[in-house]
């Protein structure tokens, strides 16, 4: 679990999504270095978008929900990818809504509006839906941002359950945050990235300035 610290601006969201790529979305944006996803170059000809996405999965700062069911949400994925038997589909919505802690709330709702739950429950049903395509790794970008501290603290401990099964990176504006869920921190200030350290470490005993002033405040 890595954690992307710094003040608006400093390019941790842009960082996360050259992990799965989605910068190339944007016109005009162009990509140096290397990035390898068990050894291989995500850039490399042969790699496929569409599965890299699949692989590294992404949640965004405001819930996007599909406007259908919750149950049609958690099955799209694998409908996508090539699932058909009901039984099948069945229990990979079940399995990933389990996984995202919400399957308590809306078992007896599959068929209703996934627009009609909660933002916090539809952050959560947002996972359950990366989840039901198996990936290994999840990027959260301020996933918490839009919602009220009930529903942040639940989805913080949904994190803490993921990062056993799951490699997480997660963008957070909230240093508390990052020191409650982490294990690694990585400070960026305009573009660079400035410290990268375990975050116990980080927190107490940085070993560069800017680090320490934006940890205790002095500017961000």
């Amino acid at each position: 679990m890595t954690a992307l610290i710094g003040p608006s601006g400093c390019g941790k969201s842009t960082l996360l999504r050259s992990l799965n790529r989605m910068n190339e979305l944007i016109e005009g944006a162009s990509t140096r270095g290397t990035i390898r996803l068990d050894g291989r170059d995500i850039h490399d000809p042969d790699m496929d978008p569409v599965q890299l996405r699949k692989t590294v999965g992404m949640v965004f700062q405001r819930p996007n929900p599909f406007p259908m069911s919750v149950y049609g949400n958690v099955a799209f994925g694998p409908r996508i990818h090539g699932v058909r038997g009901r039984s099948a589909l069945e229990e990979t919505v079940e399995r990933s809504l389990r996984a995202a802690g919400l399957w308590d709330e809306v078992r007896n709702r599959l068929h209703r509006s996934a627009l009609d739950l909660s933002g916090g429950q539809q952050q959560r049903l947002v996972i359950a839906r990366l989840l039901a395509v198996e990936p290994e790794v999840l990027l959260m970008d301020e996933p918490a941002s839009s919602l009220d501290p009930i529903s942040t603290a639940r989805l913080e401990e949904l994190i803490g359950e993921l990062r056993r099964a799951y490699t997480v990176v997660i963008v957070t504006h909230n240093l508390q945050q990052a020191a409650r869920v982490s294990d690694f921190t990585a400070f960026l200030l305009q573009g660079e990235l400035i410290e990268f350290d375990r975050t116990s470490t980080l927190f107490t005993n940085a070993s560069d300035r800017r680090t320490e002033d934006y940890i205790t405040g002095r500017f961000g």
